[in-house]
């Protein structure tokens, strides 16, 4: 999707900004102009859930106010309701760049909402990380963009790649390919595809799905009766939920040795704690878990300072999907702004694309596209899940992380229904 300068600045006049106040610092340092970070956050509308990011980022900003903030200068956040929906993209982000005169911006949470703000800050020059924004340069090519996610380079086909390296290890061949009919999942599936053909699988089921679907038990009928090795699904959370009710209501086969992937929706805490034991066996993607090749006390401090607000709020109650890598976007900016003294687009940028940024999620280097040069994205899989408890998704050995090697924390539970514990 591509929004001109003209047609954004029409969008925004058109359409009513969402209302939220913007945390201000007040302590007797706020006599210097702050440092204004600008973003919009979904704190209403299908994806809500992903707000408990706001924390993280706030989270950040407290940090480094209480350290004297960054040039001498308090960091004050304002951000917007985009109610989750793109109509409401292009006048949040002229407001802030021109009436709030924010120094630099966070994109909207994903690729959908954050595809009519791309081409915008290209045409104004901005400096902007990207938060969970699969492939969203690739088209635009802003030499000023760098994601917070550590996707790795040429995503729209890597990102996932795990899942298929894994298959190839315990001798999968036969892929099935699953995903819902909305961007993310289309461009997910497609890479999918690409990265079976280059590890020599073959693609014996695909199909589609509208978004809204709710019952899969004739589909996977469909797809257990090609008798796929590994299948590879596409989702977003209500479809995720009801396709892993459906795998325990209807089966898959015992010809498949590996299901999930790249299923959002088992990263949240409501979910896990709905589906529970259902879980047990799926290998999905992920980019935290509480395993110990990943666990280190500054990440342990920041969960525990972030729970302590969300549990209250009725957000997130583990916060390990989204939150850190809102923190870890405020430490890419501080460290730009701090090694050139300035919060000057260019200067920020030419940096950035020079410099390793270390973080709480790990030491990022970032190439021309503005992605980590090194993917980092975790198959994990879900073993030994008992009850509905949300406690035990704090321990080690629930989210047993497969790939990538620098990260192992254990192997694959098989066959599948083994896993199941069928």
């Amino acid at each position: 999707m591509t929004i001109s300068r003209r047609r954004f600045g029409t969008l925004a006049a058109a359409t009513g900004l969402a209302v939220a106040a913007p945390a201000i610092w007040t302590t007797g340092r706020a006599q210097a102009r702050p440092i204004r970070i600008g973003a919009s956050f979904s704190m209403t509308g299908p994806l809500s859930s992903t707000k408990a990011g706001l924390v993280g980022l706030q989270i950040w900003r407290d940090d480094v106010n209480a350290a004297g903030g960054l040039l001498g200068r308090p960091v004050e956040l304002v951000t917007y309701d985009d109610q989750s929906t793109v109509a409401q993209i292009p006048s949040i982000y002229s407001k802030l760049v021109d009436i709030d005169k924010v120094d630099i911006l966070l994109s909207p949470y994903g690729a959908v909402l954050s595809a009519p703000v791309m081409p915008f800050v290209k045409q104004r020059n901005r400096f902007m990380v990207g938060m969970f924004t699969l492939a969203s340069n690739d088209g635009v090519k802003s030499e000023r963009f760098f994601q917070s996610a550590p996707w790795g380079p040429d995503a729209k086909v890597n990102w996932a790649r795990g899942f298929f390296d894994i298959a190839k290890s315990i001798g999968a061949t036969r892929i099935a390919v699953l995903n819902a009919d909305v961007e993310f999942a289309k461009v997910s599936a497609a890479g999918g595809k690409i990265a079976a053909k280059e590890l020599g699988q073959e693609v014996v089921f695909e199909q589609n799905y509208p978004p809204n679907t709710s019952d899969f038990s004739a589909i996977l009928r469909n797809l257990r009766g090609t008798t796929p090795d590994a299948v590879f699904i596409c989702s977003y959370p209500p479809d995720s939920s009801a396709l892993i009710r459906g795998l325990s209501e209807v089966g898959i086969g015992d010809s498949v040795k590996l299901f999930g992937g790249a299923m959002v929706g088992p990263q949240y805490a409501a979910n896990l704690q709905a589906l529970g034991p259902a879980l047990n066996g799926i290998v999905n993607f992920n980019l935290f878990v509480p395993e110990p090749t990943m666990v280190s006390p500054p990440v342990t401090s920041f969960l525990e300072r972030y729970t302590a607000i969300a549990v209250p709020e009725k957000l997130d109650a583990l916060g390990y999907y989204i939150p850190p890598f809102y923190y870890t976007a405020g430490q890419m900016i501080a460290a730009a702004v701090t090694a050139t003294g300035s919060t000057e687009s260019a200067a920020m940028a030419t940096w950035m694309h020079a410099n390793p940024v270390k973080s709480l999620m790990g030491t990022a280097s970032f190439n021309e596209l503005g992605d980590w040069t090194e993917r980092r994205v975790l198959m994990a899989q879900f073993q030994g899940i008992k009850g509905n408890d949300i406690e035990q998704f704090r321990q080690p050995g629930r989210q047993v992380i497969l790939a990538p090697s620098a990260l192992k924390s254990g192997d694959l539970v098989q066959p599948f229904q083994k896993a199941r514990g069928a």
